[in-house]
């Protein structure tokens, strides 16, 4: 049995208070494979690694039935931001 993406994103919800998240079920429903974009006042200071961590820690209940988490984007608010105006900022190709 696997795992809903609502699961997913009600449990990085609750114990990662992100200001962004976005939870992509890669798996044709089955809710086994999900990629994860993230964005967390949690983050500062942390390093890339350690933010992966606290996703992992976060959804561990969760990793029991998911076969493959692809973590796309663990940032903080400011990097966040700063993506966001560089992609606004650039011209269409």
């Amino acid at each position: 049995m696997g795992v809903s993406k609502e699961q997913v994103e009600s449990a990085l919800r609750s114990k990662l208070t992100p200001s962004h998240i976005e939870v992509i079920d890669t798996s044709g429903g089955c809710g086994a494979s999900f990629k994860v974009e993230i964005v967390s006042e949690q983050f500062e200071g942390k390093r890339l690694l350690e933010r992966h961590r606290m996703v992992n820690g976060a959804l561990a209940e969760e990793m029991k039935d998911i076969h493959a988490l692809s973590i796309t984007k663990a940032m903080t608010p400011d990097q966040w931001k700063k993506l966001q105006e560089s992609e606004t900022s650039q011209p269409a190709a």
